[in-house]
């Protein structure tokens, strides 16, 4: 015997034909991995962004309900024992204002890292343009970002002259009319994401870059890339072709119109933004004690369950590190096959949890 659903219309006239004998029985099926389909609507938050649609996966896989509150905001309400939260992609009501307000600032999560005892760069509020001006001859480069705003928007890094600080300082004022300085530190752009004083998920970075076919202009390869990272990541990433990017080229010697000689790699940007083009790399197995230890250390100290914090370090396996900032929203469909949307729905509904 065999059974399949009654609305298997093909199926059924298959087996029929197969000499198979229809009787009036019915079938109680258990959720497993093959059948989870048959137990979940798989249209519910088709029209929000990945970022939103892995946590509403594993909430349907847990028999959460999911109400769609808005669906180009992004909002959306789970409930599940008569308990409800609502969330916007990761970010949901367990994060306080307080909590949110000292990722939103960059400023202020300087400081409270500072003073809970984490390693930083050096930082300055800019007042005046000379105030600037001292700030880049002490440092010889640095990166000029807007105190707040969000994706990459309006950050210039590794800025080494004043004609350069000064447009980098306009670009961020577009975004934001305070404007921070901070010493540029070298190393690997290193993104952890923690999930209820847990270290989930960490990955390396890189910035967008085109490599040369000895052909196509610097202009069509970055067009080329910014359409694979865009297909790759359901529209999320692409390569924009602003000051910075411009800046990126001239400093490698191109300009748009140049042909890269074949094989020749050209980072076309300095952040390493997946919004902006960049791509991201797991080193989850490889974190050094260190580094989790901090991370976590800088969750406590901001006071927030849920969090992406962004370092700057010499090695993945190494102790030393900076912070540079921590994002209230972090973007957990990055980190697959890290379970970082089970860790979430855990934290939200920890009856739901299987470990």
């Amino acid at each position: 015997d065999l059974s399949v659903m009654h609305d298997n219309s093909q199926a059924i006239r298959l087996y029929q034909k197969l000499g198979f004998e229809r009787v009036p029985v019915f079938a109680l099926k258990h959720k497993n991995p093959h059948n989870e389909p048959l137990f979940t609507s798989g249209n519910v938050g088709e029209n929000l962004n990945p970022y939103a649609r892995i946590i509403i996966r594993e909430a349907q896989k847990r028999g959460i309900y999911i109400e769609i509150l808005d669906s180009e905001g992004g909002y959306f309400e789970l409930s599940f024992g008569g308990r409800s939260i609502v969330c916007r992609e990761s970010l949901s009501e367990l994060t306080t204002a307080i909590a949110m307000s000292r990722c939103d600032d960059k400023a202020t999560t300087h400081r409270v890292l500072q003073q809970a005892g984490l390693q930083v760069p050096a930082q300055i509020r800019v007042e005046k343009e000379q105030q600037a001006l001292a700030f880049l001859e002490k440092h010889e480069a640095v990166v000029v970002k807007p105190a707040r705003g969000e994706q990459g928007a309006g950050i210039s890094v590794d800025v080494r002259d004043a004609d350069s600080l000064s447009s980098a300082m306009a670009e961020a004022r577009g975004v934001c009319n305070t404007i921070i300085l901070e010493e540029f530190a070298r190393g690997d752009d290193l993104r952890i994401v923690v999930i209820g004083e847990e270290v989930v998920a960490a990955a390396i970075r890189k910035p967008a870059q085109v490599i040369g076919n000895g052909t196509d202009t610097v202009r069509t390869l970055i067009e080329k890339q910014s359409r694979r990272r865009a297909a790759a990541t359901g529209g999320e990433s692409s390569i924009p072709v602003d000051r910075e990017t411009l800046r990126c080229v001239a400093e490698a010697g191109y300009t748009l119109d140049s042909v890269l000689p074949e094989s020749e790699q050209l980072v076309v940007r300095k952040t390493a933004n997946l919004h902006t083009g960049g791509t991201i790399h797991d080193v989850t197995a490889r974190l050094h004690p260190t580094l989790r230890k901090a991370a976590i250390d800088a969750a406590r100290a901001i006071d927030i369950p849920v969090t992406g914090l962004d370092f700057i370090v010499p090695a993945v396996d190494g102790p030393d590190y900076v912070i540079i900032e921590a994002n209230e929203r972090p973007g957990l469909a990055n980190h697959e096959p890290r379970p970082t949307a089970e860790r979430f729905i855990d934290l939200l509904f920890p009856q739901t949890a299987v470990r």
